[in-house]
């Protein structure tokens, strides 16, 4: 049998993970193989991040139009051509997909298989004919949508987020199994479209793991967007046709959708040959510097158990290269991690979220609604509000914005969570006014002039007064 190639570092899958792994490798020197089963791009270019935020940019455009009577403008007769849309969401995909191509990665000094890898043990692995071996590999295989066991469901053609983008026609009637970000996503979209859409979650609220006030303003937006919010459902048979909820309901649709979580890609890899644990869910176990039991081995982005984001992945691809070539000691610090709900309102969480800040002693929860947003005033969108968690110092270590591009503000606060910043340090910060990013702002100044208030605060001022006015009568000598 011929020897095998050689590659200082083999990277399995191109996703983000990947890509930045192989990238970040080959700008150090080292020879790169990456093996990629499908396409280049991963789910964020193709099933993700890029395709459901166009759709949802195309849903927000047809909103924007008949919501415009709460300012004056009336408009009649939107028409939503569903083809036209899709075009635009392949529009987006295809003229990003060549930063993230087999060639861009060529031009980067990285070699590119395309086909299933397997591992053949400790350090080779056979793609398809070919034996590959490896000083170190960074496993990046992401994750996919996990199916639930709902009796029948074997004889429905469900979507999941994955496939949807195949569609050609918009679904009359729409039912969406999940009320997590995925699912309250594209259940928005399809609903300001023109689906008639219900959206099933077996938890009490829509998004269960954001803050309670969260919850409650995508749930009034939702519905006002003509969707009928199912919670606390927990789904015993489906049909063809229907439905059925534990407590009787039952939800009529054309189209399902699946968005009731995600699990790893690590089966049918051959991880035991290589001495790659993974826990009873599938994720491989990883330390703090993202090393597999293998110590050869790495892991990043989805298939690790860590939050599940692009941005995650990214960062993850990054410590895993350096790590594995330079023999570098990086650590995964999760410290001012954001994650975005892109619905309207958007959601955008950082460090410690509200709700859980309820249950962790010496925490407390500064919040500005957007009554109080002059921004949100001026766009008759008051419904959203801001948090700060704070701690005894008064440091922010953690928030949640609810409006109107709440992605875009969310970056201030995690620099402020990453690097410890007080609300006395963020007030000082000029601030453009108006805007959305007012919010974390006067939220910073609110719990300034709470301080004021207090009593030993009150003392110090009323000393300084003292202080300043027998200045006054000595100078006045």
């Amino acid at each position: 049998m011929s020897r095998p190639e050689r590659a200082d570092l083999l990277v399995i899958g191109g996703g983000t993970a990947g890509l930045l792994a192989a990238q970040t490798a080959a700008a150090f020197g080292a020879h790169v193989v990456l093996v990629e089963r499908d396409r280049t791009g991963g789910d964020c270019l193709w099933t993700g991040c890029i395709p459901s935020k166009s759709l949802i940019a195309a849903a927000s455009a047809a909103a924007q139009i008949r919501r415009g009577h709460t300012l004056g403008i009336d408009a009649h007769d939107v028409t939503v051509d569903f083809p036209r849309v899709m075009g635009h969401v392949r529009g987006a995909i295809t003229a990003i997909a060549p930063v993230d191509s087999p060639e861009a990665l060529t031009d980067a000094g990285v070699t590119v298989i395309v086909g299933p890898a397997h591992f053949t043990g400790p350090r080779t692995v056979a793609v398809g004919e070919r034996r590959i071996g490896f000083t170190q590999a960074v496993l990046a295989t992401g994750a996919r949508p996990a199916i639930p066991r709902i009796p029948g469901l074997e004889s429905v053609d469900f979507l999941t987020s994955e496939t949807i983008w195949d569609s050609t026609e918009l679904p009359a009637r729409l039912l969406v199994l999940g009320g997590g970000s995925i699912g309250c996503e594209l259940a928005q979209a399809f609903a300001r479209l023109g689906s008639q859409v219900s959206i099933v979650e077996s938890a009490q609220r829509l998004v269960p793991r954001e803050d309670p006030a969260a919850s409650t303003a995508l749930t009034v937006s939702m519905i006002a967007d003509g969707v009928t919010v199912l919670t606390g459902a927990d789904a015993v048979s489906i049909n063809a046709e229907e439905l059925t909820l534990a407590d009787g309901r039952r939800a009529g649709f054309d189209r399902v959708l699946i968005a009731t979580g995600r699990k790893p890609r690590t089966d049918a890899i051959g991880l035991d040959n290589a001495g790659i644990a993974v826990d009873d869910r599938g994720y491989v176990h990883v330390d703090d510097h993202l090393r597999t039991s293998n110590r050869r081995v790495w892991a990043a982005g989805d298939l690790t158990g860590h939050p599940q984001f692009t941005h995650t992945a990214g960062v993850h691809g990054s410590i895993a290269a350096t790590n594995a070539v330079l023999g570098l000691r990086r650590r995964v610090d999760r410290t001012g991690e954001p994650r975005v709900t892109f619905t309207d309102p958007e959601i955008a969480v950082v460090g410690i979220d509200p709700h859980a800040a309820t249950r962790i002693p010496g925490l407390r929860v500064e919040t500005l609604h957007h009554g109080h947003l002059d921004r949100a005033v001026t766009e008759a969108r008051t419904d959203g509000l801001t948090q700060l968690v704070l701690d005894g110092k008064h440091r922010i270590v953690g928030a949640s914005i609810v409006g109107p591009r709440a992605g875009e503000s969310i970056g201030e606060m995690a620099l402020a969570v990453k690097h410890g910043l007080r609300t006395r340090d963020l007030a000082a910060i000029t601030h453009p006014y108006p805007t959305y990013n007012d919010g974390p702002w006067n939220a910073a100044i609110a719990d300034l002039r709470a301080q004021f208030g207090r009593p030993a605060t009150a003392r110090m001022l009323a000393g300084l007064a003292r202080l300043r006015q027998a200045g006054l009568r000595l100078s006045s000598r």
